[in-house]
């Protein structure tokens, strides 16, 4: 490829990556629901627009990395001081029980619908798991359910994201070995990447510790700082263990959060401009990398697919984490009607499907055409709706108290305490 075909696909995915989040701004939509169709429609007619024709191998470590600083971003916003009473319960229920329901599920539904074969299904089952800040953030930002349901479902699209993503690199070289999932074994090699995710999280914490605090690095030099740590951790991270760098990024990033002897700079907008602007990057990069003839062949068994994990999943991951909590049933059910797919979800279909097909796996080929069509679809379903379906949940409880008003105190009287999951 001549150097002006590749300044061509770069220059137009930055103009794309923008002009799209310009636009959603402006209408006040997410981003997402802009930035995968564009970059699929465009990325059609102008084949320069493929990484992975423009950058080749290059693409998917630099989609980790950066996927690495999403994370840590996400992180940040994680104060572990306001995850307490039944909203940790909820959580954690989220994450226990949540993430095995959603796996089993999706891969249940994908085998006879997507035409997989049992590899292939609990491959894309994996894949499926996570959510995703980039996405879950924007959407709560314009439905405003209240604080407590913003809390639950900002905490579990943030951490989901590197279980799913180690998880997913665990099956991935379980079938590309032909090793078979073996329980056990599987279970020692995912506590390996939690244990090397959790030593390089606290390695990079460290590291800020000693230029924030000590250094006193403060301003522009404190960002470049920060990235720098991230950035490196994770690629360290990832070199000695596949995608255990995005759990050591999010680790970092709640660290720095809660402890009070790490001080941030004051001024983030430079981080959340490079943040923002690589999430349309990737969301433009990765769907330019996927055909039309791929998607129209698993179009409506991704559809089905859809609707399964909509109306029969996902609600009963919300029924299974909020059974016997003092969440209302409206903040129940908007947990039951909100799970939109992203960022991990594009990255990590984009990084094991090429692979899988190589290796002979059959109909590997339609697990990022099948991803992508649920991303699409579950970022427009729960974007365009997740503001009237929170007005009406909030108008069919007008007797309760707006807990937005009164704190988030979530431990009355005639409940237990939260002891168990």
């Amino acid at each position: 490829m001549s150097s002006e075909e590749i300044f061509l696909g770069l220059g137009l995915t930055v103009l794309l990556a923008v002009g799209c989040q310009l636009v959603s701004a402006r209408f006040r939509v997410p981003a997402i629901v802009l930035l995968l169709p564009v970059g699929f429609g465009v990325g059609h007619f102008i084949p320069e627009l493929d990484p992975t024709t423009t950058i080749g191998d290059a693409f998917t470590p630099l989609v980790t990395l950066a996927v690495a600083v999403i994370l840590f971003e996400g992180g940040l916003e994680l104060d572990l001081s306001e995850l307490e009473g039944h909203t940790q319960r909820v959580v954690r229920r989220l994450l226990v029980l949540g993430i095995p329901i959603t796996w089993a599920g999706a891969a249940f539904l994908a085998a006879p619908l997507i035409g997989l074969s049992s590899e292939g299904a609990l491959m894309l089952g994996a894949i499926l798991i996570v959510s995703g800040p980039t996405v879950v953030g924007p959407v709560l930002d314009i439905a405003r359910p209240g604080r407590r349901v913003s809390l639950i479902l900002g905490w579990e699209g943030t951490t989901i994201d590197p279980i799913g993503a180690l998880i997913g690199a665990l099956v991935f070289q379980a079938i590309s070995n032909d090793v078979g999932l073996v329980p056990g074994a599987e279970a020692l090699d995912f506590l390996h990447s939690v244990g090397a995710g959790v030593v390089g999280g606290l390695a990079g914490t460290a590291v800020l510790w000693f230029l924030l605090s000590k250094l006193r690095l403060h301003g522009i030099l404190a960002t470049e700082a920060i990235l720098a740590t991230v950035v490196g951790v994770a690629a360290l991270c990832d070199v000695y263990r596949d995608d255990t760098g995005l759990l050591a990024a999010i680790i970092m990033g709640v660290a720095v959060v809660n402890i009070p002897a790490i001080q941030m700079p004051e001024d983030r907008h430079f981080f959340s401009t490079v943040v923002q602007l690589v999430i349309g990057l990737l969301f433009i990069s990765i769907s330019a990398t996927v055909s039309a003839g791929a998607v129209r062949e698993v179009l409506l068994p991704s559809v089905l697919l859809l609707v399964g994990l909509v109306v029969v999943v996902r609600p009963l991951v919300a029924v299974v984490a909020t059974l016997r909590t003092s969440l209302r049933r409206g903040e129940k059910a908007f947990i039951g009607w909100m799970d939109p797919r992203g960022i991990v979800a594009a990255s990590t279909a984009a990084t094991f499907s090429v692979p899988l097909a190589e290796a002979g796996i059959p109909e590997a080929d339609r697990l990022l055409p099948a991803t992508f069509l649920v991303i699409v679809g579950t970022v427009t379903l729960y974007g365009l709706t997740a503001a009237p379906v929170a007005r009406l949940l909030r108008r069919a409880e007008p007797d309760e108290p707006d807990e937005d008003a009164v704190g988030l105190s979530d431990e009355p009287d005639r409940l237990p305490p939260p002891t168990d999951l």
